[in-house]
This record gives C-alpha cells, sequence and structure tokens, in this order.
C-alpha cells in the first residue's frame, strides 16, 4: 500500500497495518498474526510487532478492505474469533485513523494447542 491521505495527513506504508496487528493480537482466542514461525522469533528480536498476514485495499470510496491471517488458541470457537477480530480491527482503524472499514476478511491459517 502506498502513502494512504486522509484530510491532510500522509500514513507511510505499515502504519495501517501496526494498528491492525495490535487490534487483533488483542483478541481473546488469537495466538499470532500472520505466519506462525515469524511471531515468535520477531517478539523475541524485535520490538515492533509485526505486520505480515496483513492485507490493505482502499476502494474508490476511501473505505479500507483489510484482509487478516491468524492463529488461534484451540477451545476457542472460531466464527466467534472471527467476529471478535472484525469488531476490533474495524473499531481501533475508525477510531485511530478515522477512516471507514468496508470489510474485513479473516483467515484462520492454524490452532495452536498452548495458552
Amino acid at each position: 500500500m502506498a502513502d494512504l491521505n486522509v484530510d491532510g495527513m500522509a500514513l507511510a506504508p505499515g502504519v495501517v497495518e501496526t494498528i491492525i496487528s495490535i487490534a487483533a493480537k488483542e483478541v481473546q482466542g488469537v495466538a499470532s498474526v500472520g505466519p506462525s514461525g515469524v511471531g515468535g522469533l520477531r517478539s523475541v528480536f524485535g520490538s515492533k510487532p509485526s505486520t505480515q498476514g496483513i492485507e490493505v485495499d482502499v476502494d474508490d470510496n476511501d473505505a479500507l478492505h483489510v484482509s487478516v491471517r491468524v492463529d488461534v488458541y484451540y477451545g476457542h470457537v472460531l466464527p466467534e474469533v472471527a467476529d471478535a477480530l472484525r469488531t476490533a480491527i474495524s473499531d481501533a482503524v475508525a477510531s485511530q485513523i478515522g477512516i471507514p472499514v468496508g470489510s474485513v476478511d479473516v483467515y484462520i491459517d492454524g490452532i495452536q494447542f498452548a495458552e
């Protein structure tokens, strides 16, 4: 995604994805965002949240369309986690950036067994 311009403010690529990553990780049942092998290494060596597994597109009406890939902890109801992710991501983007979210597509790539 190129710079996103909102009311005279330019957001660099990665800013929206970072907000989405943080919001997603706060959802109960989400084990990791993006590829599971990368998340563990990044949490040990890096301080910035991983934005891998997150794609953001802007439509002609300036609404964001988000795709997020996650691993979920075993025992959580997958449709409930996906619904909570959609809500958390939409709320975070709307409150912090002020851009409407047109859709949030959730892809559950795996299950992790230890919480």
